[in-house]
């Protein structure tokens, strides 16, 4: 399944009306098991997904990428089934989270059992990573030269890893942004590249699950291109992660444990 479609459209303005293609993202509900159990639905672009399968079930506390045993990607009549097979004791412990929802896109929190879930305990992130305040601040336009489907249809998220001296490492893109930060996190799992090493760079806001995905990986830095809310702040502070966000025009604010973004010739707003 393709991750976009050209689509027929008209374009009315000032100089008249012309007909149109317009390349468009697809959108299609992706099933989670494990074991042959489904664990959730989510709405996904069809791309990149035994990222997402790994990544989801790592942030989610499924299984670690050591637990999975085998990860197949079937496409169905209804939409595409991302099939994990896991060690018996993972498949276990998976009724304290389990889902069974269909999740719009930017939805990451329906189905879920309690309110105790949604605002689950982190463990504080640990990783000793600072960046110099200029590579903070473009980090999101090193991340639009990694955003192909985002230039052919307008119309997706992206997540990308940062590495001092490196730039971008690794991107990948969604119609949502919280199935693009699980690929991107999928990715690196799989790549056996330590998320401490580096920072998550993201072209949406920064909510709670994007902090709770971001401190799960074991990243100490999540960069935005958009502003946070104060919930996802208070979670951040918390949990010891740094968030720099509205990272834009090569400026950029830093809002928790602001220690590790070293201060430079950045003009940051006050």
């Amino acid at each position: 399944m393709r991750a976009s479609r050209s689509i027929s459209a008209r374009a009315l303005g000032p100089d008249g009306a012309r007909a149109i293609a317009r390349s468009l993202p697809e959108e299609v509900p992706v099933a989670i098991t494990c074991n042959g159990s489904t664990q959730a639905v989510m709405m996904c672009t069809p791309s990149d997904l035994e990222d997402f399968a790994t990544g989801f079930a790592f942030t989610e506390g499924y299984a670690t990428p050591s637990q999975i045993e085998g990860i197949e990607i079937i496409e169905v009549a209804q939409g595409i089934e991302a099939r994990l097979w896991i060690e018996e004791e993972a498949a276990a412990a998976l009724g304290a989270r389990r889902r069974a929802m269909m999740g719009p896109v930017g939805c990451g929190l329906c189905g879920i059992d309690s309110l105790e879930q949604a605002l689950r305990d982190l463990r504080p992130v640990s990783a000793d990573l600072s960046l110099a305040a200029d590579d903070a601040a473009g980090a999101g336009e090193a991340l639009r030269a990694h955003q192909p489907l985002h230039d052919l249809t307008q119309a997706v998220h992206a997540a990308g890893f940062f590495m001092p001296g490196q730039g971008i490492v690794l991107a990948r893109e969604d119609v949502g942004r919280h199935n693009a930060l699980d690929k991107l996190i999928g990715a690196a799992l799989r790549a056996e590249i330590d998320p401490a090493c580096g920072a998550v760079v993201i072209t949406s806001r920064v909510s709670v699950e994007m902090v709770q995905k971001t401190v799960l990986a074991g990243c100490a830095i999540l960069i935005a291109v958009s502003a946070p809310t104060a919930q996802a702040l208070r979670v951040a502070d918390a949990a010891r992660l740094t968030v720099a966000a509205l990272a834009r025009g090569g400026r950029i604010e830093v809002f928790t444990h602001a220690r590790r973004i070293n201060e430079g010739a950045v003009d940051v707003v006050a």
